[in-house]
């Protein structure tokens, strides 16, 4: 990630976090840059991949989705924040 973007970014959460979420994400941030490397990325077996499918086909049967005009909205006022 750029310095710009990593720039953007903190601004972007000094505008919208209280003190305290700021500090919130701090320590997450900290306690998962002290983990080794391995534990960060773990990749998926096929039987998580069956299990998440099944559970987003379930999910899109029941009727538990976005609209395209749903996404689209919730993506202009997330960036008009």
């Amino acid at each position: 990630m750029s310095t710009a973007t990593l720039t953007n970014l903190l601004n972007y959460l000094y505008g919208t976090l209280s003190p305290s979420n700021m500090r919130w994400v701090g320590e997450h941030l900290i306690e998962y840059a002290k983990k080794e490397e391995d534990e960060h990325l773990r990749p998926f077996t096929m039987d998580e991949i069956d299990d998440m499918l099944d559970e987003a086909e379930a999910a899109f049967e029941a009727g538990d989705y976005l609209t395209n005009e749903e996404v689209f909205h919730h993506e202009k006022s997330a960036v008009a924040v």
